[in-house]
């Protein structure tokens, strides 16, 4: 699974991608995280896409860092998919709600 981080504006300004590193191994989830220039996500800042090979990829938006259990958990969601779709969008908790895109594998 790759996970990248709009690097231009909020989360991935700070440091956060370096937490979310660490959240994602202590939950035993391998996944390359990658800091994007800008990922044109403006009007809803703070930005983080996942996708894996043959999975539909998602981008979430005005995230902050009260989302750090959503996300790690919402990894974990994505690594045991079979395809990356979720019939019910309820398990993915507030991250439903701060979805922008969500792209056929």
């Amino acid at each position: 699974m790759k996970i990248s981080l709009c690097t231009s504006c909020g989360l991935g300004a700070s440091d956060f991608g370096t937490v979310l590193g660490a959240a994602l191994q202590s939950a035993d989830l391998s996944a390359q995280i990658a800091g994007v220039d800008c990922m044109s996500g403006c009007a809803r800042p703070s930005t983080i896409s996942f996708r894996a090979p043959g999975k539909t990829a998602y981008l979430f938006g005005d995230l902050d860092e009260a989302d750090l259990d959503a996300l790690v958990h919402f990894a974990a969601l994505y690594a045991a998919s079979e395809n990356g779709e979720f019939a019910d969008a309820r398990p993915l908790g507030t991250l439903r709600h701060k979805a922008i895109a969500r792209i056929p594998g």
